[in-house]
């Protein structure tokens, strides 16, 4: 006791959900401490990061021609490494306590089934932040954690996570992933889906945030009753000849769930596949646990009714499903021994089933 308490006053141990839309950081002892888009803005002549986060999200659209916003992450996966860098190096300083004289352990999420290159590419990023060790986690696991799934049972439970690049889909027993799918469809193609709607039905272009709003406002997976049944935006019509003017339209909810119909049906088929090559155990727990939703993605109104209707499995969105991972994350960080004290080559789900 008296060594962890000399290892906590030197270091932070940090998990960190590195997520394609938003980056949560959770330090040990202190809860979630960060959450902020994954967005960096550069001067494009130097290449200089201008922002990181919150204040990089608001330029976008509206950034002058001498800045540019990018978003180093794309399917859950560093897409761009060298921004990464900057961003994840910006995010755990800000996350860091003053006092600490070393630096951070750090425990990443990454979707599951990434390969060696996306897996070093992460390690690699983290090591270039600063950080003195680091570990990975798929993010089922953390997010079935996080969502309290008695994951370390042997019994068979199911989570759906989804973010913004990817939706992963898993059964969990004893602690260990038996079977699971990840599929890039998630809330970034949900908001693409409405913009190609406004475009070919409309022939209005619009930008990323006025995507994301109308999803937010009227974007549905399944009738629902209460729902705002319209509403107004804003964009750009493209005219027959290359012109274009600012104009104000009314689409209604039901296009709305219409254009996003493809990105849903991926995702639950991609719970249905995991579902088909489930052992027949498995198979039985499910119908007495049923499906656990997880994620920003599973906001979306009426996603578990659509889901429960084609499995005939009762499904719920968890309690506080933004934050499902990252305090999965800080549940296995109540352990650290048991996390950063194993091999590199462990499997992270072996250590945590104590």
């Amino acid at each position: 006791m008296f060594l962890k308490k000399v290892s906590n006053f030197f270091s932070d141990d940090i998990g960190i959900d590195l997520g394609t839309m938003n980056t949560l950081v959770y330090v040990a002892g202190r809860g979630i401490v960060l959450e902020e888009p994954s967005v960096v803005a550069l001067n494009r002549d130097t290449g200089k990061v201008i922002a990181v986060g919150t204040r990089a999200k608001e330029m976008l659209g509206r950034n002058p021609g001498n800045i540019l916003t990018v978003r180093p992450m794309k399917d859950g996966v560093i897409a761009n490494a060298e921004v990464a860098d900057e961003m994840l190096r910006y995010f755990i300083n800000k996350s860091r306590a003053r006092y600490k004289l070393m630096q951070p352990r750090v425990l990443i999420a990454v979707p599951y089934g990434i390969n060696e290159v996306e897996t070093r590419a992460v390690q690699d990023s983290a090591k270039k932040a600063g950080v003195r060790e680091v570990r990975l986690v798929e993010e089922p696991l953390a997010s079935a954690i996080g969502v309290e799934l008695p994951v370390e049972e042997p019994t068979g439970n199911m989570i759906v996570d989804i973010g913004g690049g990817t939706s992963e889909v898993a059964i969990i027993s004893l602690a260990h992933i038996v079977e699971a799918e990840s599929v890039k469809y998630g809330g970034d193609m949900m908001d693409e889906a409405i913009k190609d709607h406004m475009m070919n039905h409309h022939g209005l272009y619009i930008g990323e945030r006025t995507s994301e709003n109308i999803k937010k406002t009227i974007g549905s997976a399944y009738p629902v009753a209460n729902l705002r049944q319209e509403m107004e935006v804003r964009g750009r019509e493209v005219g027959q000849l290359g012109n274009s003017l600012p104009r104000t339209m009314t689409i209604t909810a039901d296009e709305i769930r219409t254009a996003l119909d493809r990105p849903v049906e991926q995702i639950i088929g991609a719970v249905r596949r995991t579902l088909d090559k489930c052992k027949a155990e498995l198979a039985g727990d499910l119908i007495e646990n049923g499906i656990r939703l997880s994620g920003g993605g599973s906001l979306l109104p009426g996603l578990d009714k659509r889901i429960q209707e084609q499995t005939g499995l009762m499904t719920l969105v968890a309690t506080s499903p933004l934050h499902a991972v990252v305090n999965g994350l800080g549940e296995m960080l109540k352990e650290p021994s048991l996390i950063f004290g194993q091999p590199q080559s462990m499997s992270i789900g072996h250590a945590y089933k104590r």
